[in-house]
């Protein structure tokens, strides 16, 4: 089966266990609060790329109702729960790699891990047709993890295996520059996966200009 096929369907059978694991954490929350400080305008469109059960979403209407926020993402299942935990958002089902199809232009997009699905040529073109929807001084947000994109592969869980993979930090940043964007910031998160070990998210965000 192809990996893409594969790493969706198994998506969408995790949607619940995914919404019931992440609906509520609060390790993301500091860089959430930069996207509202950023992006000031009031009633700003944000697209949220990847938006799972939409939980990005919930925490920054939480702080900023008056956002206007389109969320998609490749898992149906994930989509009926978005629109169930933010009524007044709206969602659709979409490949991350067919957004360069939509007619809007956004203040914001918001990648939440989306890119440890996307091989580093389609993060590239992510970023361009990101720069391409977004209005002067539009803020994108991009989580993944660092690592040898050399060394992606498959993830087991017990909802099925789904292709994981690894991003080089220096690599996203020169596309991000190369397209033009400007004011790159770095956060890091770190993640904990047991009782003595954590793996370390990156975030990056940059303006366009």
């Amino acid at each position: 089966m192809d990996r893409y096929k594969e790493t969706f369907e198994t998506w969408n059978n995790v949607a619940s266990i995914y919404q019931d694991k992440f609906m509520d954490l609060t390790l993301y929350n500091d860089t959430y609060d930069y996207i509202c400080v950023s992006v000031s305008k009031q009633k700003a469109k944000l697209l949220e790329i990847g938006c799972g059960p939409g939980n990005i979403t919930k925490y920054l209407l939480s702080k900023r109702p008056d956002f206007d926020i389109f969320g998609i993402d490749i898992a149906s299942n994930m989509i009926e729960l978005a629109k169930k935990n933010n009524p007044q958002a709206d969602f659709a089902a979409m490949d991350s790699r067919q957004i360069k199809s939509l007619s809007s232009k956004y203040d914001g997009i918001i990648c939440g891990f989306c890119l440890p699905y996307l091989s580093p040529t389609e993060s590239n073109e992510l970023i361009l047709n990101a720069y391409n929807l977004l209005n002067e001084n539009g803020l994108i947000y991009l989580s993944f993890v660092e690592g040898d994109p050399d060394k992606s592969d498959f993830k087991i869980g017990s909802g099925g295996r789904v292709y994981f993979q690894f991003h080089n930090l220096e690599d996203l940043k020169t596309q991000l520059i190369k397209t033009k964007f400007a004011e790159i910031e770095t956060f890091k998160v770190k993640y904990k996966t047991s009782e003595t070990d954590f793996d370390i998210h990156t975030i990056l965000t940059a303006k366009k200009r």
